[in-house]
């Protein structure tokens, strides 16, 4: 019997050791991240067979020039641009296209413009966040938020 113990406690150790990034979650892209700049924060959910993205906090949720809070006010479309900067998604149904990575379009609050987008997880705690304009292609880290 304490022979058996010993094997079922030695395997499930030489289990989890073989798969630390499933055990940390590395390819797990729920939960809440910071922008690279620190200027948001980004609650990342399953949705649509895909990922969705919405602002859940601000570093300034208050405009400085109206004392209100903070609105898409870079939004190209007038009936949009009051909308508030919280809750509003950057990104809904991005699918997956490979192993840890996502792909679609990504809203960008900061010119109003929506993007050609990728994000991957590139560690249990980092997502890379890229876009990408004809060939000009940029992108940022971001960094989870508690666990």
């Amino acid at each position: 019997m304490a022979c058996t113990k010993t094997l079922v406690i030695a395997v499930t150790a030489a289990l989890l050791a073989a798969t630390p990034a499933l055990a940390q979650g590395a390819a797990e892209p729920s939960g809440v991240w910071q922008t690279q700049a620190g200027d948001a924060r980004v609650k990342i959910s399953k949705c649509g067979g895909g990922i969705c993205g919405v602002i859940v906090s601000l570093r300034e949720p208050i405009d400085p020039a109206t004392g209100k809070p903070q609105v898409d006010d870079k939004n190209p479309n007038p009936a949009l641009k009051k909308r508030p900067m919280l809750g509003l998604p950057l990104f809904s149904a991005m699918q997956p296209v490979a192993a840890n990575k996502w792909s679609g379009q990504i809203y960008n609050a900061d010119d109003g413009g929506t993007y050609a987008s990728s994000i991957s997880v590139a560690g249990p705690d980092t997502l890379r966040v890229e876009g990408c304009v004809g060939a000009l292609c940029g992108g940022e880290t971001w960094t989870r938020v508690g666990r």
